[in-house]
């Protein structure tokens, strides 16, 4: 069982920056790939983006260019930079772990960008 914990969401202005953190209780080499969903309110999970142990990355469309994902294997986090946030951004952002056909979830971090 992998347990997940994010932190760094909050309330910003449109334009501005957050850095969103999930901390791992395994190491990440142990770990098929980890990556970022969201979901916004009456909106389905979606995907953010994701990144392999091997730093292997993928993003979803409307985030390229602003959003960042990376990891620090020493320490088992992820992290995911998030700049020139958009309203549409707005979300509870969820940190998730594969391994071997399974998938592990944080319980998500509440992000609102304000117009």
């Amino acid at each position: 069982q992998v347990q997940l914990v994010e932190s760094g969401g909050g309330l910003v202005q449109a334009g501005g920056s957050l850095r969103l953190s999930c901390a791992a209780s395994e190491n990440i080499f142990s770990l098929n790939a980890m990556g970022w969903y969201r979901q916004a309110p009456g909106k389905q999970r979606e995907l953010v983006a994701t990144i392999t142990p091997d730093r292997r990355t993928n993003y979803e469309d409307s985030v390229k260019g602003r959003f960042s994902i990376s990891l620090d294997n020493a320490k088992n986090m992820l992290y995911l930079q998030m700049n020139s946030l958009k309203p549409e951004d707005t979300g509870v952002y969820y940190c998730n772990a594969q391994r071997v056909g399974m998938d592990y979830w944080g319980r998500g971090t509440q992000v609102t960008v304000s117009s």
